[in-house]
């Protein structure tokens, strides 16, 4: 331990309530004991009064270090990073399908419980996106269209 006179941070305070907990669960503590001591832990002001609660107690084993989760690496896909890794076109006007079906209704539901004839808004949500998925139908995906999209070389 460093110098005993030397204040006791929230940390080492901690770490000695913690490692009085483990003394206590292995049964060398009483349960008036480690209150007794966890209340002069909170009490403690140096690193020295803090050594002493512990003084009679073994050391703890270090504890075990899991071993690191072996790295997954991802599954080779085409397209880019902006959401449509690996999308076929076809998949992509699916979801195209769903959400013009999605604000369609939603656009229906409110002109038809309000009673007023209203803009025609979900053009805004479906055109731009229909544009673009037109465009990348007919013109073979657009291959690279992406900024900092790197094309791959086959072989």
């Amino acid at each position: 331990m460093p110098e005993p006179h030397l204040r006791a941070s929230d940390m080492d305070r901690t770490a000695v309530a913690t490692a009085l907990g483990e003394h206590m669960a292995a049964g060398r503590l009483t349960l008036a004991e480690y209150e007794e001591r966890l209340t002069h832990v909170y009490a403690t002001k140096t690193l020295g009064g803090l050594a002493t609660l512990t003084a009679d107690l073994p050391p703890l084993p270090p504890a075990a270090v899991p071993a690191p989760a072996p790295a997954r690496r991802p599954a080779p896909s085409r397209g880019h990073a902006c959401g449509q890794r690996g999308s076929s076109t076809r998949s992509q006007w699916a979801a195209w399908t769903r959400t013009a079906l999605i604000v369609l209704t939603i656009w229906a539901l409110i002109a038809i419980t309000s009673g007023t004839a209203m803009g025609f808004w979900p053009v805004w949500v479906i055109g731009p996106w229909g544009a673009v998925l037109l465009a990348r139908t007919l013109t073979g995906g657009g291959r690279g269209h992406h900024p900092g999209e790197r094309q791959r070389i086959r072989a």
